[in-house]
């Protein structure tokens, strides 16, 4: 045999069933991925005081409520391209969003009296599940967990921004 045969022959019989192999792996892992975009619903994120979240947005009936400095709520519709959903989508993926605890909020009786801080309650829905995460900026929980549940509801609000300046 000759060089030339013998690297084809290796490159047949290791390589080549080597990569299919990893084809075969990796397609599957992606396929059954619990969180996918193909399967994305929608975004709703709430957010307020604990005893009036009245700022509410959905991407899905493009609902957009929100207190103005007067305190006088308005009522818009904002739609999010599509762009912006699946960036949202990946950040919150990046960012380890589905592996947050549901429940990161504070006991209020545990606050200071007259203190008053935002709560938050960001919610991915999928065909088949759904992610819901209610966040107090103040929760002491570990801070890679907090960081990436301020990250994460910070770029739905920045996103909510930059729609409703277009």
């Amino acid at each position: 045999m000759s060089d030339r045969t013998k690297k084809i022959f290796l490159g047949l019989c290791i390589i080549v069933p080597f990569l299919i192999y990893c084809v075969y792996y990796y397609s599957a892992m992606v396929k059954n991925a619990p969180y996918r975009y193909a399967d994305f619903d929608s975004i709703e994120l709430t957010y307020g005081y604990p005893d009036s979240m009245l700022n509410y947005y959905n991407s899905k009936t493009r609902e957009y409520n929100y207190l103005t400095k007067e305190n006088k709520l308005v009522k818009d519709s904002l739609k999010l391209r599509d762009n912006d959903l699946l960036y949202l989508h990946r950040k919150a993926q990046e960012l380890g969003f589905w592996n947050l605890p549901n429940d990161m909020t504070v006991d209020l009786a545990s606050r200071k009296p007259g203190e008053r801080k935002p709560r938050y309650k960001l919610t991915y829905k999928y065909k088949e599940k759904s992610k819901t995460v209610s966040f107090d900026p103040d929760f002491g929980g570990p801070t890679k967990m907090v960081e990436a549940a301020r990250t994460t509801i910070d770029e739905v609000t920045r996103m909510l921004a930059t729609a409703k300046a277009r």
